[in-house]
């Protein structure tokens, strides 16, 4: 597969319908980002949902009602930036489409959320390898027992991304990405899948499977998947969110992200 390095190119390529596949690996440097798009009367209960669950919610873009643009990240469209979308009718995903004209209207509001996604290159800098990049996979995602912090109609259970690594390198791990609040920040767990809810380690339930070796143990993230949990608790008329793993790449440096 191609990489791309040039954020505008490549969401050109994702618009032309010339690029269908997770984003891991694409536009080394920027920034990732999942969505979440919500008619207009749930917008103001969901961004108080995501400043209740920043670890899982961060959010980094906002679009007004019915305008797709999302200025502070670039020359962005929500509607054709993505290589895949989720459409949910009354909680249930109902579909995947390739963009959104015909679903657009002008009561919908976009929320872009950071992605874990972001924060890898420094993990590989600080030397922690990560296992779904050098497999060439879709990062692996699990529904969990840990509830949402609820606001209104919006709660469900967190969802998390899961890299898994010997103690040394979740050590550094947490040292790296406690400085990247705005794309999930620190782990949530270390170790036991079971103490949060995970039935079946090799059985992602968004995702792909990543070989945990001997010696190595399941380090979690709060997810960005997280919203489309919430919007099942909420169960509006329509919402909208990314396709786990084919997510936004926007124009803004990782290294904008990071807190000192």
């Amino acid at each position: 597969m191609t990489i791309w390095t040039d954020p505008s190119r490549f969401r050109d390529e994702i618009r032309k319908g010339r690029f269908n596949a997770p984003t891991i690996g694409q536009c080394p440097g920027y920034t990732q980002g999942n969505l979440a798009i919500l008619p207009r009367d749930y917008a103001d209960e969901f961004l108080r949902f995501c400043r209740l669950n920043p670890k899982s919610c961060p959010v980094i873009g906002m679009t007004e009602p019915g305008d797709p643009r999302v200025p502070e990240l670039g020359e962005i469209d929500l509607r054709t930036d993505f290589p895949a979308y989720c459409v949910f009718r009354d909680g249930e995903l109902v579909d995947e489409v390739t963009d959104l004209h015909r679903l657009w209207n002008d009561e919908l509001v976009g929320f872009v959320i950071g992605c874990s996604l972001s924060f890898e290159e420094a993990l590989q800098d600080a030397g922690v390898p990560v296992r779904h990049i050098s497999q060439r996979t879709n990062v692996p995602m699990y529904n969990t027992s840990m509830a949402n912090h609820r606001a209104g109609r919006f709660g469900g259970n967190t969802v998390v991304s899961m890299r898994p690594m010997s103690a040394a390198q979740a050590i550094r791990a947490v040292q790296v990405t406690s400085r990247f609040p705005s794309v999930h920040g620190a782990p949530v767990h270390l170790g036991d899948p079971a103490a949060i809810g995970i039935a079946d380690i090799e059985s992602p339930d968004y995702g792909e499977r990543s070989e945990i070796r001997d010696g190595e143990m399941a380090v979690f993230w709060a997810c960005g998947v997280t919203p489309q949990q919430a919007i099942r608790s909420a169960r509006p008329s329509l919402a909208i969110t990314h396709k786990p793993g084919y997510m936004l790449v926007s124009d803004i440096r990782n290294s904008h992200l990071a807190a000192f």
